[in-house]
């Protein structure tokens, strides 16, 4: 796949019009590694100018600011804004909710000031502009798709309806569980959460999410944040409903113009 870095523009005198942060968990973790990839495709397909950090990203440091440890966020963000500002960068799109939330709403305070979208925003924008087509959106006839709001996305940022229109565009139905938009229910890895131990009750969140899934009806879970695809892949598996997929948006998307199959 043809991606290329910051450096490699700077290197010839050029700017792309967006930089893609990829993230540590777009970056690492191999389920993830997929919606990046998907994302790609549908950038490489459409022509975007666009460009990664490759090597100079590191973490935002939002796991570790969540955690209580303003220390070392402060040591990755300042480096991150260096980094960026070094090379000029105005416009950010991200996979990830949680990278979208801190390099939007508290980068700036520290001199960090970008135009920053989520992925779904970014892929609404094309598809108003008339720039996505979906030319195999039959693939998905006759399937139920439910999306599950990511807490940084939805209620942190009130960003729900973008997502809803890029899942119209597929020839599926869309439904809405119990706890959606502003109602929303966390997957259970926000707050740094997903990196510690659980703590005492009577069931874990991603499973009652999981249930509210089944309750929907639907076939396809759609979700926009890695963290929440682990823990919904998780609570589906917990209750033993390996019929019921997650995907990314982006690789449904992806799916739909006939990009990658899934």
């Amino acid at each position: 796949m043809e991606v290329k870095t910051m450096a490699d523009y700077a290197a010839n005198g050029d700017k792309p019009d967006v930089l893609f942060w990829v993230g540590c968990a777009g970056s690492f973790d191999q389920r993830a590694q997929k919606v990046t990839r998907a994302f790609v495709k549908i950038l490489n397909h459409l022509g975007i100018k666009f460009a990664v950090l490759g090597t100079e990203e590191s973490c935002t440091g939002d796991p570790a600011k969540r955690a209580g440890n303003e220390f070392v966020y402060q040591m990755l963000a300042l480096q991150n804004i260096e980094v960026m500002n070094g090379y000029g960068v105005q416009n950010i799109v991200t996979t990830c909710p949680h990278c979208f939330n801190i390099l939007k709403n508290e980068y700036p305070s520290l001199g960090g000031k970008y135009k920053v979208k989520h992925h779904t925003q970014f892929l609404q924008e094309l598809i108003d502009q008339g720039k996505i087509k979906i030319t195999e959106g039959g693939s998905f006839k006759g399937k139920t798709i439910t999306y599950h709001d990511s807490c940084y996305l939805g209620r942190a940022n009130e960003v729900y309806e973008a997502p809803r229109k890029v899942l119209e565009q597929l020839d599926a139905e869309l439904v809405e569980m119990k706890s959606c938009k502003t109602r929303g229910l966390c997957c259970g890895a926000g707050g740094a959460q997903m990196f510690k131990e659980d703590e005492k009750g009577t069931m874990r969140i991603n499973e009652a999410r999981a249930i509210e899934v089944e309750e929907s009806g639907a076939e396809i879970v759609a979700a926009a944040c890695p963290f929440c695809s682990t823990m919904l892949s998780d609570g589906m598996k917990v209750r033993n409903r390996p019929d019921v997929k997650v995907f990314d948006i982006a690789e449904l998307l992806a799916a739909g113009q006939g990009l990658e199959t899934i």
